[in-house]
């Protein structure tokens, strides 16, 4: 799905986990199990063999580093471990001659900390474009394409390319001059197997504008659940929408609140994650109110949870 391919626009509960035991969670999948083989067998009485059982769960959890506090440091790589997460998001750096991680001798230091605690750097964050716009500041464009030698270097698949306040995309019009852009640093991306992925405020709909104006298939949805609840959308729906093949990466949170106790129903965004076929990472991008460890413990004990759930049906 990723790399060389030719483009393809068509193929392109309230509760707190601190609050449910080990015991618990077993229940709650045991029940989903016990009602999943009941309704898988009245379906292949129907011969729907297609709706007999529900896919699996099929992408791993991550966080990113800077909401582990460590922004840009390698000691998030190690938290990220210790706290039980499946890899890590880091974060490129800020820099005014030079991208911080495009030092080859930073990148081995992270790549040798990735090795030593057996924990993968799964993608990266080009946060300088909060303020170098790549809407309008040609030195967005530049550190695009600085990027993508540093993900291959790296063995990173996935660039998150950010558009929030003023680098917002607010027009048609910005949308299209972005969508100009990448096309220019596609090929790029595409020779370095590289997906630039796009975070921003608009709808899925106008994510798949900018992704059909490039052209290619190295320019894909960072699907960001909580972002797209504040701005009015209803994420289950866009995420069946866009498909798996549409999404590189998805950044689930619901800030302020603990996972589970806002207004996002996670469960029905498992299931759509599930059901797509998504298989590439969602990274953990909460707040922590009380304390880093614990609150970040708490809420991937919870996504884990539904996930059992999910897998159990």
């Amino acid at each position: 799905m990723y790399g060389h391919h030719r483009y393809n626009p068509i193929a392109m509960a309230a509760f707190s986990a601190d609050d449910i035991s080990d015991q618990q969670i077993m229940q709650l999948v045991t029940r989903r199990a016990f009602i999943g083989t009941g309704a898988c067998t009245a379906l292949a009485a129907l011969s729907l063999p297609a709706l007999a059982s529900a896919t699996k769960v099929r992408f791993k959890v991550g966080v990113t580093d800077w909401n582990l506090k460590l922004e840009g440091k390698i000691e998030s790589i190690s938290l990220a471990k210790q706290l039980g997460f499946d890899g890590v998001q880091i974060s490129i750096g800020k820099g005014k001659d030079k991208l911080p991680l495009s030092d080859p001798t930073l990148q081995k230091t992270f790549l040798d900390e990735s090795k030593r605690v057996d924990l993968k750097i799964e993608s990266l964050c080009l946060e300088i474009l909060h303020q170098n716009y790549l809407k309008s500041d040609p030195l967005g464009q530049r550190w695009v394409a600085d990027s993508i030698p540093i993900a291959k270097a790296m063995g990173v698949r996935v660039v998150l390319l950010p558009f929030f306040g003023k680098g917002s995309l607010e027009t048609v019009a910005d949308m299209d001059k972005v969508g100009d852009v990448l096309k220019e640093l596609t090929p790029a991306a595409e020779k370095a197997g590289v997906i630039l992925g796009l975070e921003d405020t608009i709808s899925a709909r106008d994510n798949v504008r900018i992704m059909d104006r490039t052209q290619s298939s190295a320019v894909l949805t960072y699907y960001d659940v909580g972002n797209s609840t504040n701005n009015g959308f209803d994420v289950v729906k866009e995420i069946r929408w866009l498909g798996g093949a549409r999404i590189c990466e998805v950044h689930l949170k619901d800030n302020p609140h603990y996972l589970g106790e806002g207004k996002i129903d996670f469960q029905a965004v498992i299931d759509a994650l599930a059901d797509v076929g998504f298989d590439g990472w969602a990274q953990l991008e909460t707040d922590s109110p009380a304390s880093v460890e614990a609150d970040m413990r708490r809420n991937l004990k919870f996504i884990r949870g539904l996930i059992a759930v999910r897998n159990a049906a």
